[in-house]
């Protein structure tokens, strides 16, 4: 890490991320991109819980030195940052010497929608290789996956929606379902999920990629929509049947 001071930058990303951050998305991330379990480096002048975890990640990174540190870092870095945040993380990762969050056009036009951290996670590397019907695909298995995961259901793709999401027997809740406004959007989300199997997970499991072409504005698009049920997912609250 030869021209870089690592301490330094672990302390100003910290101060840039501490209130727009959280301890779940950190902790997600570093064990999502690093190959180590984190260590704990004392510093009695970081008073913020959120900045002190990131000190000691990215701390973690400058004691393993991995040959792709920089890569490592900039990818924590993206994945961890607000949207609002990213121009001065951005400015932090230049003027330190490791390199930039933009490093194409591609990475800056999929950063720039802020997506849930499971989007990013499924997609970036095929969106950036411009395999956008992959990226889109990948993304639907992993919201059909997480759904079954947390309703504990053996159902898949509509089915399932339609079954764990409803006001009646759903044991997915995003609201109480008692007014005619909360079941409105208890069903909402259950038909918006149904209708993405339908119309575009179940096209990109049977057909061609050559047949059935997702291009680069309608893959944002729908990476978008599914960073919102992905979010939506996370708000559910599991009530056993």
């Amino acid at each position: 890490m030869s021209g870089v001071n690592i301490q330094l930058f672990a302390v100003e990303l910290g101060d840039a991320l501490k209130f727009t951050s959280t301890l779940n998305a950190i902790n997600r991330v570093a064990n999502a991109v690093f190959p180590f379990s984190k260590d704990s480096f004392p510093n009695d002048s970081i008073t913020s819980e959120r900045a002190k975890l990131i000190y000691d990640w990215v701390l973690t990174l400058g004691k393993n030195k991995p040959a792709n540190w920089k890569g490592l870092l900039i990818q924590f870095c993206k994945n961890i940052t607000p949207e609002g945040d990213k121009e001065a993380v951005d400015k932090l990762l230049t003027e330190s010497g490791i390199g930039s969050l933009y490093d194409n056009s591609e990475t800056k036009d999929f950063f720039s929608r802020g997506f849930h951290q499971e989007v990013t996670k499924h997609a970036q590397k095929l969106y950036e290789q411009g395999n956008y019907f992959h990226s889109v695909f990948e993304v639907c298995k992993a919201y059909n996956k997480r759904v079954k995961e947390k309703s504990n259901s053996s159902l898949d793709g509509f089915k399932l929606m339609m079954d764990v999401w409803g006001c009646d027997r759903g044991v997915l809740k995003i609201t109480e379902c008692n007014s005619e406004t909360d079941k409105n959007v208890q069903d909402g989300i259950m038909f918006l999920s149904s209708g993405l199997m339908r119309a575009i997970r179940n096209p990109t499991g049977h057909e061609p990629a050559i047949e059935w072409p997702i291009s680069k504005t309608d893959c944002l698009d729908i990476l978008s929509f599914l960073s919102f049920l992905f979010r939506k997912l996370e708000e559910a609250v599991y009530y056993k049947p």
